[in-house]
């Protein structure tokens, strides 16, 4: 069977499932051993978390330790890795020496944003992806997030063959404040200080009220690309983030 075949019946069978559902079978059924969920461990990320733990403790839970993080992000990783029971969080980093050769200075973020992200998300993400034989990656995004989440299913498959599977693609914030409180997850502790979405430091700001949640994300890019930069890039296609270094 084809990946797109596959695909085309993963749609059929799960694609209106809700998500614990959902989860059960992808971990489970379909892709037990080779499935892990990435995670920012940033504003909104303990309910996937918890919903992940929930079917299999043992899941791989990807974190991008980009080594820009807010030291309360990395604080809260730990905390909330405990609270819930996971037992393979992984801290993927940059490679050293493409580090060195491309970032010398750590300034990058500054300079050029997207090979920043490329250099200390994406190319560790894809790493490990092929060093685990991973098949399928869990995502915590939300379709209400930004425009180009919009269309997003439940079930997808990215360009490199990786299926996505996003299972609360389809929740609104009532729905994840009431699966969070329900749970009695504990916040971010940025989110009370103004920052609904969390990413790196240097790219990160708080939001106004009444501001879009991702507003505060890569808001310095707006005069270097001409407009302001939405996504990192892990969820992107491989060849709009294909930066030699």
């Amino acid at each position: 069977m084809s990946q797109s075949e596959l695909l085309n019946r993963l749609q059929m069978f799960y694609g209106e499932l809700d998500a614990p559902l959902l989860l059960r079978a992808m971990i489970r059924e379909e892709f037990s051993g080779q499935i892990a969920l990435i995670s920012s461990f940033g504003a909104d990320a303990a309910l996937m978390l918890a919903l992940v733990a929930e079917v299999d403790k043992a899941t791989p839970v990807l974190f991008l330790e980009t080594q820009k993080h807010f030291p309360q992000t990395l604080d809260y990783a730990r905390e909330l890795s405990a609270t819930l029971g996971l037992s393979n969080v992984r801290w993927l980093t940059p490679d050293a020496d493409m580090l060195a050769r491309t970032d010398p200075g750590g300034d990058l973020w500054q300079k050029n944003p997207s090979r920043c992200c490329w250099l200390r998300k994406v190319e560790p993400l894809d790493r490990t992806v092929k060093e685990l034989g991973i098949r399928a990656l869990i995502t915590g995004r939300k379709r209400y997030q930004t425009a180009e989440r919009a269309q997003m299913h439940s079930i997808e498959l990215d360009d490199r063959n990786i299926f996505r599977i996003n299972p609360i693609a389809d929740w609104d914030k009532a729905r994840q404040k009431q699966e969070i409180e329900k749970r009695g997850l504990p916040p971010h502790p940025l989110v009370a200080q103004g920052y609904p979405s969390i990413g790196c430091l240097p790219c990160t700001q708080p939001v106004a009220e009444g501001q879009d949640e991702r507003a505060g994300r890569w808001a310095h890019t707006i005069g270097l690309e001409n407009e302001q930069k939405t996504e990192c890039g892990i969820h992107l296609p491989a060849t709009d983030m294909n930066w030699s270094v």
